[in-house]
This record gives structure tokens, sequence and C-alpha cells, in this order.
């Protein structure tokens, strides 16, 4: 774990007539496809009658456009780019996961983490209920299918659903007949909606996959709302909005949202920037030059150039054809493409005294390289400025930390960690700063549970990634 890994993207398209939906959600999960590069999937609904396909890959990689082709044509369809922090990679634990059960079909999208799901899923194995894969989604869809049996309509058991799923979740659900948008109570992940020239309706998990397949964004889902699109309209359900104070990831803005999405109001790139302005009012520096750490680096350094009136520079060319680091599985793929990724520009460090813009330190290992590359470029002093707070805690709703074995910052000083990477200098960004990022200066409405521990639900009794792994070979 070099680096912070993240969840997943969801996506689906509702149109009133049957057309070529599935280029769209294409299109859509790979403008998705900085939110997870494990696996990724895509289902089309024609009449009731569903057509999927999914596997372990890139999007481009697994829907080539023979496999498009192959989906057809439907008036709904959801797909899912996954990296997983519940269950490990195998194609089974690909989304969207679809349910055949006496009231119909569904398919089901999850971004997010449950904090119950192990009890939840004990609770149905004792039932006889029967899993076929290790994620928290298939729990989500057993306990929707199961409401679904009493409720007088899909959405109704949604609504019911909600009551037993505590955690983050951010699905996209579709029946022969509706798409479903769901966010949680606390509204841990982002989910928006929009709508294109030609009249459908999509959601996504970020405002740039709406951008992609030409819908203007009408609005994010509030916390606890279920959003319904059918042939008769769009609808939304608020029963469970207002239960719980709002809990968006403030990661969100740091790192996971590409920098052109908009999420509850803000645009991700404004509030990096901002980010980099605390951070040289925090930790001021005589320097030379300001660069980032590409890419998501880059806003933060030019937020920090604006702010202190030191000049800002690339300092880094980053390889276009090198996925992200820390998604690689296996810790040796990851630090060769960290020796592919990155190379520094000489001429443009040469005898400068740099601050070097991260975007957060997990382990250290990345950060090292980078102060290492950029020395042997012959920078005189490096400065190293983070954009967010140290990473303190393990995370439970879709980041995978799930414990605190291996943050750098649990076993060392700052100054220590300093010394550690190579740097003159570290600072990191204030809680306090990381909170206003966003929403101005009251920094209501965030988890900042990994920095501060400050948890917004309840903490689950098993935390492990591989947790249902586990189970089944106790039980084997």
């Amino acid at each position: 774990m070099s680096h912070i890994k993240e969840e997943c993207g969801v996506f689906g398209i509702f149109s009133e007539k049957n057309c070529d939906l599935a280029s769209d959600v294409f299109c859509g999960l790979f403008a998705l496809q900085h939110r997870g590069q494990e696996s990724c999937g895509i289902v089309v609904n024609d009449d009731g009658l569903f057509t999927s396909y999914k596997d372990v890959g890139l999007v481009n990689e697994v829907f080539t456009p023979e496999r498009l082709s192959s989906l057809g044509e439907g008036n709904i369809a959801v797909g899912h780019v996954r990296y997983g922090t519940t269950g490990g990679n195998a194609r089974s634990n690909a989304q969207p996961i679809v349910v055949n059960h006496i009231k119909g079909r569904m398919a089901l999208a999850h971004n997010g983490n449950l904090v119950n799901s192990y009890e939840l899923r004990s609770a149905l194995e004792m039932e006889g209920s029967i899993f076929h894969t290790t994620s928290d989604t298939e729990v989500i869809s057993y306990i929707i299918t199961k409401e679904r049996l009493t409720a007088p309509t899909i959405e109704e058991a949604v609504n019911r659903a909600m009551t037993r799923l505590h955690g983050a979740y951010s699905l996209v659900i579709m029946s022969p007949r509706k798409m479903i948008a769901v966010r949680d109570e606390n509204g841990f992940r982002p989910l928006c909606y929009g709508k294109t020239e030609d009249g459908k309706y999509v959601v996504a998990s970020e405002s740039c996959a709406l951008d992609a397949v030409g819908a203007t964004m009408i609005r994010d889902l509030d916390p606890g709302e279920i959003v319904v699109f059918d042939r008769d309209g769009v609808r939304s359900i608020r029963d469970h909005c207002g239960k719980r104070p709002p809990s968006l990831c403030v990661f969100e803005y740091i790192y996971f949202a590409r920098p052109d999405s908009v999420i509850d109001g803000c645009c991700v790139h404004t509030a990096r920037s901002r980010a980099g302005a605390f951070l040289a009012l925090e930790h001021p520096v005589q320097a030379d030059l300001v660069i980032g750490v590409p890419d998501s680096g880059i806003d933060a350094a030019i937020g920090y150039s604006k702010q202190s009136g030191i000049p800002y520079g690339t300092g880094f060319v980053k390889s276009r054809y090198i996925a992200r680091t820390f998604i690689a599985p296996g810790q040796k793929a990851r630090e060769d493409k960290v020796k592919l990724k990155l190379n520094p520009i000489s001429d443009a460090v040469r005898g400068k005294r740099i601050v070097l813009i991260e975007d957060s330190i997990v382990r250290g290992t990345t950060s090292a390289r980078s102060v290492k590359l950029i020395r042997e470029a012959g920078a005189k002093e490096v400065h190293m400025r983070i954009a967010a707070p140290p990473f303190l805690n393990p995370c439970y709703y879709g980041t995978d930390i799930d414990s605190r074995d291996n943050l750098i910052a649990c076993r060392h000083t700052v100054e220590e960690i300093a010394k550690i990477i190579g740097v003159d200098s570290l600072g990191y960004l204030s809680v306090e700063s990381v909170k206003k990022l966003a929403r101005g200066d009251h920094g209501e409405g965030y988890c900042t549970a990994c920095f501060d521990g400050i948890y917004p639900t309840e903490i689950p009794k098993q935390t492990g990634k591989n947790r249902f792994e586990g189970k089944i070979s106790e039980n084997s």
C-alpha cells in the first residue's frame, strides 16, 4: 500500500426508447476509470432481458467494439468500475451484480463500504442464502431482494432495505422498467444525475462522467435520497434524508475525484487550489519554485504558488500510458510503475529550492521516490508540503486503509518522516483547514475520521478487506 487505493465508480442511463446505450456507458465508465482499475462491467436492459458482460481489466481492454456491440440495444443500462475495498479482485467480484428472483430481475452497482456487512451476511447465511462473491455488494442485493418479496415496488424495497444498511453506499439499481439512484444517509460517496439533450437521464459518481456523454448536470443526490427514473418521469423519495449529519469523504476533494468534477456544489479543482493556499499560510518557506507531483498535487501546487508568490513550474513529466501506481496488483508491480511513471525536468529544478506538493503520504515509499528524483535532477533544497493531514486511522467507508499497520504517521513524528523521505522540511495541511476546502469557513459536513478518528457511524467488528474470504476458510 504505497498510496491510497480508491473505491469504485457507478454509472447508469435511462432512455424512453431503445437505443445503443452500451456505448454511452462505456464513455461514462472511461471518464470514471480513475476510481477503479481492477475490473468493470455493463448490463443493458431490453424490455426485461438483461445482457451483461464484466471482467477484470481496464474499460477499453474489457469492452472492445465487438464486445460493446454484443450487448445490443436497450432503454436502461448500468455500469461499474471497481477497485475492491472488500473482497479480492477475482472476476466473480466484478460488478454490476445481476439478480434473478421471483419478482423479476435487478442489476446493482455499488460504490462504498458497509460497516455492518459481516453481520448482515452471517444472518443471511444462517437463513440459507448462498453467496457467489466476497464483496459486500452482494449483501446489499440480498437485502433488497428479500424486501422486494413483500414490498409493492422495487423502490419501496430499496427504501426498506436502507434501514438495515449502515455505512457508505452510493447505488445505481436497474429493474426491467426503472432506474434507481441511492445515496446513503451520511452521503459518504458522491452521486449526481443529469439529462442529455435527447432526453436521457444519466446517473454517475462524478459530474465528469455526465460531461463525457453530453449530459447537463441537474444536481447531486442528497444524503439518504432515493431518485427513481421511469417512463413517468423522475421522482424523489426522501424518507431517509436528514436522519444523520452529512459526512462526505473529504478525500474525494483531496484525491479521489477528477479535478473537473463538481461534488456537492464545489469544483474539485477549486477545493484543491484552496488546499494549496492554506498550506502556504500554514507552512511558508523561502523557495524558488513550486511544483506538484502529477496529477492530484498540481492543483494544490498552483494554489500554493498564488498564495505564496513563489513561481509555479512543471517539475515532472508523467507518462500518459502508466495507470495509477497504487492500483497495480502487487507491491513489486507498483514499484516498477513508479519508476516508469514520473521523470523530472532537470533544467527546471537544477540549483533551485523546490516546494514539492503531494496530495498525501501513506507509507512514504512514493514520496521518497519523488524526492529522490528531484534531488538527482539537481535540486538544491526540497521542501515537501502535503495537501492533507497525516493519516492516523483506518477508513471503513470505501478507502482501502483497513488498519494502522502501514501508516507512517502512526509510527513517526513529522520530523522523522521528513528524514525518512529525504526532505529539508515537511508540512501537512491541518484538519481545521481540510474541513474548509469546499464549504467555506464553517467546515461542516465532512468525514475526516482517517485524520482525527471521529467516526460518523459505529466501527465495524470485522474490518479486513478479505474478511469474507477468511470467513469461507474458517467454515470450510
